[in-house]
């Protein structure tokens, strides 16, 4: 069961970074946003996926 939870975490990790990879936002933008939704394991992702995924294009022009 433990090895089901971080796969599933590990492809929502994927899925983030490829995300904000093509977002239309500054090198910068893109570095710093990965590293926190990839060092904030399970909180980073919700909290991208739930809030963040519409306002990075905002944040970081």
């Amino acid at each position: 069961m433990a090895s089901l939870v971080y796969i599933i975490g590990v492809v929502l990790s994927v899925i983030a970074v490829i995300d904000i990879l093509k977002k239309p936002i500054s090198l910068v933008g893109k570095i710093i946003s990965c590293i926190l939704v990839l060092a904030t394991s399970w909180i980073g992702l919700l909290v991208y996926f739930l809030y963040a995924k519409d306002h990075l294009t905002q944040w970081f022009k």
